[in-house]
């Protein structure tokens, strides 16, 4: 998530046309007291039970136990426009590839 914040107006930019929504099974007190404590400037939101992430993909089942797959969704317009999935947070190549898909979204009416 840090990665995310220090590259957060590189990748998303100002203009609001594309943003970071950050979605965790953990509570969502405890996502708010973590966003605020290392200075996000993105939304987080609370799927309790992974509904959403199971229905998207983002929550695999193996052996009756789900587990998070890390999927990156770009979504313009209520559409999903491209997906990471494994995302590889910690490879810096991601993040170019983040970009470069975020730039084609927003150039593609």
């Amino acid at each position: 998530m840090d990665a995310y914040r220090d590259q957060y107006a590189q990748l998303f930019g100002d203009d609001g046309q594309v943003v970071l929504l950050a979605i965790s099974v953990d509570p969502a007190d405890t996502l708010a007291a973590w966003a605020k404590d290392q200075d996000y400037p993105f939304t987080f939101l609370s799927d309790p039970g992974a509904v959403a992430g199971r229905a998207y993909g983002a929550y695999i089942e193996r052996n009756g136990t789900y587990i998070d797959n890390r999927t990156l969704f770009v979504i313009r317009n209520g559409t999903i426009r491209h997906v990471m999935a494994p995302f590889r947070e910690i490879d810096p190549t991601a993040y170019e590839e983040l970009g470069a898909a975020i730039q084609r979204v927003r150039e593609d009416p």
